[in-house]
């Protein structure tokens, strides 16, 4: 009688097979990853460059560049929170509906604004932005957000609101410029600003090497612990005190002092890493709709320290306001490496995390008559 042999794997076998897949699996996901990563990043790259060809069109209509602000119009029940750049161009994102919702009598803060300024755009939003709630929502209200922001100049030691997206005129109540000796003007503000309104013939460093937009992580929600210094993946959301060596208000209201903006770099990157963020850090991105004059960190960034690093102010400012001038409010991204620019000629670009600091300033100035080659970034 013949015994019939049954054919199948071994325990080992089994196991051998298991481990291979498994290893295969792990090899797998980060390609998988990576190329989730791209299709952001692609995306992201997208936006910007809509945004700069909304600018585009902006111009061919009105001759100028959109300022930051409406700080200082005819605003009723005003706490200052008025109508930013992206609401001057949503008629060139198709969102003329939108657009023709706000009541321009009153800022965006106010209630008979909330359809706008509580209304999402995916063209805001850069899809690598892992965090999910509004930063403004447990303080304030459920303004929408954005990760894209303006370009508010280069260092202001060297000469302030020397960007692209900048304040349009001396508000009613300014600093006393007077009062830390800097020239001023008819309505107290300084007279060594370099304010909208202005077109395409004032970026005389050139349209393509001049910075119009660049993507920046939203601030940390009110409620949740707020990161440290030496915490590389939430950090770089927040702003933090600059410090002892931070400069002085006076130094930095004096226009052509390098050696003041270097310092601040200096001292920015140098803090603690356990020192911790500052509580109004929420400003951060916290509305896509409006912008005070002060706390333009709402949708303004500016050329001070390079991509990821630190963003840092004075102590004193962080009390009351947060993107205040003297401020060093770099971009920053979950991108890895370095950070999506928009150029003033709505081409698009990635600037790698390891820009020199003086290019970086270069390209956040648009007349200061740097020579920048394309190969330094």
């Amino acid at each position: 009688m013949s015994r019939l042999r049954r054919r199948g794997f071994t325990l080992i076998e089994l196991l051998v097979v298991v481990a291979i897949i498994a290893v295969l699996i792990a090899l797998l996901l980060p390609a998988v990853q990576s190329a989730r990563e791209a299709a952001r990043r692609a995306q992201c790259n997208n936006n910007l460059k809509q945004l700069g060809l909304a600018v585009h069109n902006y111009i061919s209509q009105n001759n100028v560049f959109p300022a930051s602000t409406m700080f200082g119009g005819p605003l009723v029940g005003s706490w200052g929170y008025c109508p930013s750049w992206a609401v001057a161009i949503l008629p060139n994102l198709e969102q003329t509906p939108l657009y023709n919702a706000v009541n321009f009598d009153y800022d965006m803060s106010q209630l008979v604004n909330t359809t706008v300024s509580y209304s999402a755009l995916a063209a805001f939003l850069c899809p690598s932005e892992n965090q999910k709630v509004r930063p403004g929502a447990p303080v304030w209200a459920p303004w929408a957000p954005t990760n894209y922001f303006g370009n508010n100049g280069g260092p202001q030691p060297l000469m302030p609101y020397t960007g692209t997206i900048v304040i349009p005129y001396a508000p009613a109540t300014p600093i006393n410029a007077a009062a830390i000796g800097v020239p001023v003007g008819a309505q107290g503000w300084p007279t060594n600003g370099d304010m909208a309104w202005f077109g395409v013939e004032a970026v005389v460093d050139g349209t393509s090497n001049t910075a119009l937009f660049s993507e920046k992580l939203q601030g940390t929600v009110p409620g949740t612990p707020l990161p440290y210094a030496g915490n590389t993946t939430s950090g770089k959301r927040d702003a933090f005190p600059g410090g002892p060596n931070w400069p002085g208000a006076s130094e930095f209201w004096t226009p052509g002092n390098y050696n003041v903006a270097v310092a601040a770099v200096k001292a920015c990157q140098g803090i603690p890493g356990t020192t911790q963020a500052a509580s109004l850090s929420y400003y951060v991105g916290m509305s896509w709709s409006m912008q005070y004059i002060w706390d333009w960190a709402t949708n303004a960034y500016n050329h001070y320290n390079t991509p990821n690093k630190l963003s840092c102010q004075s102590s004193s400012s962080l009390g009351w306001s947060v993107g205040y001038t003297n401020g060093a409010f770099p971009p920053t991204s979950n991108h890895p490496g370095g950070v999506n620019l928009c150029f003033s000629d709505g081409h698009v670009q990635f600037i790698k995390d390891s820009i020199s600091t003086q290019i970086f300033w270069a390209i956040g100035t648009k007349a200061l008559g740097e020579v920048v080659s394309s190969d330094q970034y």
